[in-house]
């Protein structure tokens, strides 16, 4: 994705993958603010990033993760473009805000889910397999403004988000059965796999509107991209079709 903006932007860039162990985080991220490097940050270490890098946006601070960063005068400077990912793929299926969102998961990416409810000014339920999570998650959440608590009893929301990995295997379990939720008008799932994941495929089906992560992953790399080079336009265009090239391979 980025790698074809490069080239539409004739950028003299190269973007690459550095698995990366936690226990390296540290002397990797050193060693990237030493070259100027910029990139982005996946699962897992987006928190623990938060922590790490030398400066961060006040989003960033907010979300307690970091999925972008960059190198000014020699110290990395990290923010969260996956807020502005969620929001711009929730306005495309039509969540106008308000209502009640239900949250799956309590990562990383959760955290950018509900700094996105709070903006929405909607209700967030979150539900997690150890409800111990949910509970602390929830507490956070309300701590930044988020109006926020564990999901208990029949989940009956307007829009429902994924932020687990679960979906990556059609054997996953769904993290929502659209049949027992009467209300449900929008859902979001922040994994992406050739083919779309087997729950947004129900929810179709259903008549629900739902995507999955693609045009999140889209979307806050453009954002992304803005950071690494703050006078380029991102060619949106050419970044999902660079998407919907590797997901059909």
């Amino acid at each position: 994705m980025h790698n074809a903006a490069f080239r539409v932007l004739g950028l003299d860039a190269v973007y690459v993958a550095l698995r990366t162990p936690a226990a390296a985080l540290p002397s990797m991220l050193a060693a990237l603010a030493t070259v100027g490097a910029a990139g982005n940050v996946t699962v897992p270490h987006k928190e623990a990033v938060e922590r790490c890098v030398a400066r961060k946006t006040e989003l960033c601070a907010q979300v307690g993760a970091c999925n972008t960063f960059w190198t000014e005068h020699g110290a990395l400077v990290g923010d969260n473009t996956d807020v502005a990912g969620i929001q711009a793929a929730l306005r495309q299926l039509g969540a106008d805000g308000g209502g009640t969102w239900l949250l799956t998961g309590t990562g990383g990416a959760a955290r950018a889910v509900a700094v996105a409810a709070a903006a929405a000014k909607a209700d967030l339920h979150v539900l997690s397999r150890d409800a111990a999570r949910a509970r602390a998650f929830a507490d956070w959440a309300r701590g930044h403004g988020v109006r926020a608590a564990p999901a208990r009893g029949v989940l009956d929301p307007d829009v429902a988000i994924n932020a687990t990995p679960a979906g990556l295997k059609d054997s996953d379990p769904l993290p929502l059965d659209p049949a027992s939720a009467a209300h449900l008008r929008i859902a979001l799932d922040l994994v992406y796999t050739p083919g779309g994941t087997r729950w947004v495929r129900t929810l179709t089906a259903a008549g629900i509107r739902a995507q999955d992560g693609r045009e999140v992953l889209v979307q806050q790399g453009a954002a992304a991209l803005t950071r690494f080079f703050p006078d380029q336009v991102p060619p949106l265009d050419a970044m999902r079709a660079a998407v919907s090239r590797a997901l059909s391979a």
